[in-house]
């Protein structure tokens, strides 16, 4: 499989909304919301009214990130905004995730959970076969501009591993600064969808045409087999 690009609209110009999305409607693969309750995670970011506005301009698949105390109480609301995939951290759903994957599925929607640096592969064994997507952070969650954590990628490849042995059809997706200096370490793994956000494509060129341009080329020239 092709590496998939999914922005996270987070680190985008706000200013420039529409712009921004109408020049990266055919080339991403999805949208990256996060939605941050500055509770389990210390910032506030975007919102189901952000996804709302969103789905008027776009078919691209919205998937959201939850990094949310209560997923139960905005996964609705996702829902009802247009989201398309919505994932969240398994932390914080330990009495409800079977209930709120089937939640998710009984509305059309596809599902997933977001892995933290220090959560293991295997801690989805039990549901694996309901997801759709597994995000690995390579960052501690909550802010843009960490430093990458390295020792993440191997937890890709454990759950490749894990899809593979039991016929599971989850995509593999890697949120956390993913950028040239990255690029060919994180695709070493096999993984799926690449997150790109300020460093991996917005910091790139004020014009995010050109922006998206220069990332497919790093990633090509940082990629390409020696």
């Amino acid at each position: 499989m092709n590496a998939q690009f999914s922005p996270s609209l987070m680190c985008m110009d706000l200013t420039r909304f529409r712009e921004q999305i109408e020049a990266m409607n055919t080339t991403a693969a999805f949208y990256h919301v996060d939605i941050m309750d500055g509770s389990y995670v210390k910032n506030i970011t975007l919102s189901p009214f952000f996804i709302e506005n969103l789905s008027k301009i776009t078919d691209v698949p919205i998937d959201v990130h939850l990094m949310v105390n209560h997923p139960e109480d905005i996964i609705p609301m996702c829902i009802e905004a247009g989201a398309d995939i919505i994932s969240f951290h398994p932390e914080t759903a330990n009495n409800k995730i079977f209930r709120l994957l089937t939640q998710i599925k009984e509305a059309g929607r596809r599902c997933g959970v977001v892995l933290n640096p220090a959560t293991p592969a295997e801690s989805i064994r039990e549901y694996a076969h309901l997801l759709d997507k597994v995000t690995v952070m390579s960052v501690d969650p909550g802010f843009a501009g960490q430093k990458f954590i390295p020792e993440t990628l191997n937890k890709i490849r454990q759950l490749i591993a894990l899809r593979e042995e039991h016929g599971y059809h989850y995509l593999t997706e890697i949120d956390g600064s993913c950028n040239a200096r990255t690029f060919k370490q994180i695709a070493a793994s096999g993984v799926d969808v690449f997150i790109v956000g300020t460093s991996g494509l917005f910091n790139l060129d004020d014009d995010v045409a050109q922006a998206w341009q220069k990332m497919e080329s790093i990633f090509a020239e940082e990629t390409a087999a020696a």
